[in-house]
């Protein structure tokens, strides 16, 4: 879970994380562009301490975020080591594809911020880059991606995935279909 910030004072780091777990219903309630307010309003607090933990809705969606990321990263580490290092980057991009569809919104959010470095939602996509990377180049060294493939457009294509699954809830198959169609242009030879 997100921590607080050290040397918080107690009633603020309770704050702190009754904002984030408010932020998470609410968000899994009514996608990532549920209402501050609303959120500051159910963890019983007013908009102001809100914006003094989160300046602003990346920053919120980046702490409530920051759980499925450190998932992310431990599943590229364990995949690493993986026998077949084309299967391991699928397996992964999957995870990615069904993490970024759990809050509603959260797909699209996390294409906005895929280029800017500025964004606090930013510093979870600097180390998926890194994390994806690493499985990549493995794949690539094993022959079975090519070469001219690069991180930034398989998370940006990841994340159209988990977007148009968001867009087309009536089809639960369609995310992985994309998928599937996507990584078969990956492929080398």
């Amino acid at each position: 879970m997100a921590q607080p910030p050290a040397g918080m004072r107690a009633d603020a780091r309770r704050n702190y994380e009754r904002l984030l777990t408010e932020a998470r219903s609410a968000f899994a309630e009514h996608g990532t562009d549920a209402s501050l307010e609303d959120v500051a309003r159910r963890a019983g607090v007013g908009i102001g301490t809100l914006y003094r933990h989160f300046p602003n809705r990346d920053a919120l969606l980046s702490a409530v975020f920051e759980d499925a990321v450190n998932d992310l990263l431990a599943r590229s580490h364990e995949l690493l080591h993986a026998p077949e290092p084309c299967t391991a980057l699928v397996t992964w991009l999957r995870e990615m594809v069904s993490h970024a569809g759990e809050y509603r919104g959260l797909a699209r959010s996390l294409m906005s911020v895929s280029c800017d470095t500025t964004s606090a939602l930013a510093r979870c996509s600097g180390p998926i880059r890194e994390a994806g990377g690493a499985l990549l180049a493995r794949a690539q060294e094993a022959g079975t991606v090519r070469e001219d493939v690069a991180i930034a457009d398989l998370l940006q294509l990841t994340h159209a995935i988990a977007l148009a699954a968001e867009e087309t809830p009536g089809d639960p198959e369609l995310a992985d279909r994309l998928l599937r169609l996507t990584l078969r242009g990956l492929k080398s030879g």
